[in-house]
């Protein structure tokens, strides 16, 4: 029987992922007690050993051999899965598991493109941002420590906007997937509720968190996002606590009655992630520290992040573990849309 202490974490309310778990907490009825501050600082004051990396959100669950902390999110939400029964945000059909699958992995690692480019990129959003993220931690910060903190976090940040691509010569490449990614968004919600339905997946909430920051915090994209999906800035209000719902297995859609608007999502998916994943995982095969490629017709250079060369295999070994059926209703669907492209890997 699952103890109904509540799960205890630490974040932020200028953190993606913080938003994201929690809504999701919210949505499948987990109780939860949310700490706001800085996960290093909860780690030592519980004696418990700091995850690497650390960042937000950090859980702590209870083991056998004590307390734990962890924080990558899509594991997280796996394990939530085997703790509590019900209102389940992973669909049972496979081949419609392994795309709700993508969508959340497209979410973590290239929408969160979308948000610290604008929210360090943009002179209005950096100030912002440099504003708003201490008190975020920590409300009754006094004044000078305030600054001092502003001026750390801001100049810090700033600096690290070339590790996710973030240049002069990227910036018009963000900024036209972040409208082609909303236009997208946009179609789709006119059709139906949720990515794959009319339940929420791990998918919608892995874009809901960004979406939090995109829509909700930083002045930039958030201008943006009314101008090209009023659904999408309705849609991350209503995300924020979905408890109501009364979620049914017949409300994920099977994959051949997905409306034509999903390959619209899709298709942005397979035109700048794609063909990002496949570039950071030949520079990690390779040893480069960082990575030169093509991305939707402009070059990109980045940092190279392993943890992201760990995110295609993952994905891949997903794929390759689908029945040949299942994998064939996936491909049917993927077909012409690029995606298909970081799905041969061996």
């Amino acid at each position: 029987m699952v103890s109904q202490n509540p799960i205890r974490l630490v974040g932020g309310t200028g953190s993606p992922y913080t938003q994201k778990m929690v809504a999701l907490l919210r949505y499948r009825r987990v109780p939860y007690a949310i700490t706001w501050g800085q996960p290093e600082q909860a780690c030592e004051a519980r004696g418990v050993d700091k995850p690497k990396p650390i960042f937000m959100p950090t859980f702590f669950f209870e083991e056998e051999d004590g307390l734990k902390a962890e924080c990558d999110s899509t594991p997280i939400i796996r394990r939530l899965e085997s703790m509590y029964s019900g209102r389940s945000v992973l669909p049972e059909d496979p081949a419609l598991a392994f795309i709700d699958y993508l969508i959340e992995d497209f979410s973590d690692e290239w929408c969160t493109k979308y948000m610290f480019h604008y929210r360090w990129y943009p002179e209005l959003d950096a100030d912002n941002a440099g504003t708003m993220l201490p008190l975020g931690l920590e409300i009754s910060m006094p004044g000078e420590m305030h600054k001092q903190f502003k001026d750390y976090v801001s100049e810090r940040q700033i600096n690290r906007l070339y590790v996710v691509g973030s240049n002069d010569t990227t910036a018009p490449v963000i900024d036209a997937s972040y409208r082609r990614f909303l236009a997208a968004m946009e179609a789709h919600l006119e059709q139906q509720k949720f990515m794959l339905g009319h339940r929420p997946g791990a998918g919608d909430f892995g874009l809901y968190g960004q979406l939090t920051q995109l829509v909700g915090f930083d002045p930039t994209p958030r201008a943006i996002a009314h101008e090209v999906s009023p659904r999408t800035v309705a849609w991350v209000d209503q995300m924020a606590d979905q408890g109501g719902i009364e979620p049914q297995s017949e409300d994920w859609l099977p994959l051949d009655s997905q409306p034509e608007t999903l390959r619209g999502l899709l298709a942005e998916i397979g035109r700048v992630y794609a063909p990002a994943q496949l570039a950071n995982a030949r520079a990690v095969q390779a040893g480069e520290k960082t990575w030169e490629s093509e991305i939707d017709g402009a070059p990109w250079a980045q940092q190279t992040f392993p943890y992201q060369a760990k995110c295609l295999m993952w994905t891949n070994e997903r794929y390759r573990a689908l029945s040949d059926s299942d994998r064939a209703r996936v491909d049917n669907l993927l077909d012409g849309t690029g995606i298909e492209t970081m799905l041969s890997l061996a």
